[in-house]
């Protein structure tokens, strides 16, 4: 299994082992002194590093979350990482995230588009180490692409593909493949694996940038 991020441990929480940051509690997630339980049933992100995949994390990264939602995941990254651009569109989870937010002095909520990165360009830093992204939208491959533009030359992309986002009348490796395909304009896919486990019809890829 994959090392974790420096600031990401396994904990023990009512006798289950379970990965962990130091931070204040978001969504109910069980505590332990100052660490809290990441949920991994509630995070795309925290799947694919209980599936032991390379995310190339190590701690202190400078981040851009794209569709950070109300601050499940992008709360624990920013429990760990540098600077943390969280992109949230839809205003009622932007309330959420916020408050996230609020005890989080490297976290920094955007209620922007991610698919117009042109909206945030002027605040958020160039050459960022990674990409996290978890849209529900079509044109996920295309909303990578697009904030490509952000990532340094050997930044990661963490990528959580939503099958039934894309088209739900379609078989998700069908659909999965289309987006491998869209993805090589612009990245090199290092691994990817089903997050069945936690996630249903959810594929994660991580990728560096061509």
């Amino acid at each position: 299994m994959s090392d974790l991020p420096a600031g990401v441990e396994r904990r023990e929480f009512d006798s289950t082992e379970r990965l962990a940051t130091r931070g204040e509690p978001v969504y109910g997630e069980p505590t332990e002194g100052e660490w809290r339980a990441w949920d991994p049933h509630r995070s795309k992100l925290g799947a694919m590093l209980e599936l032991g995949m390379d995310t190339g994390l190590e701690g202190g990264e400078t981040v851009l979350y794209l569709g950070a939602a109300s601050g499940t995941t992008v709360s624990h990254v920013a429990d760990f990482a540098g600077p943390t651009y969280a992109v949230e569109f839809a205003a009622r989870p932007a309330r959420d995230l916020l408050e996230a937010a609020e005890s989080r002095e490297r976290l920094f909520p955007l209620l922007k588009d991610a698919r117009k990165p042109e909206s945030y360009a002027h605040v958020v830093e160039s050459g960022v180490d990674v990409i996290v992204q978890d849209v529900a939208t079509r044109g996920q491959a295309r909303v990578a692409l697009e904030n490509r533009r952000f990532l340094a030359e050997d930044g990661r992309l963490l990528l959580a593909v939503k099958a039934r986002s894309e088209d739900v009348t379609r078989e998700p490796e069908a659909v999965f493949a289309d987006v491998r395909e869209e993805l090589k304009e612009g990245y090199e896919v290092l691994e990817e694996r089903r997050l069945e486990a936690y996630h249903a019809d959810h594929l994660g890829i991580v990728a560096r940038p061509r």
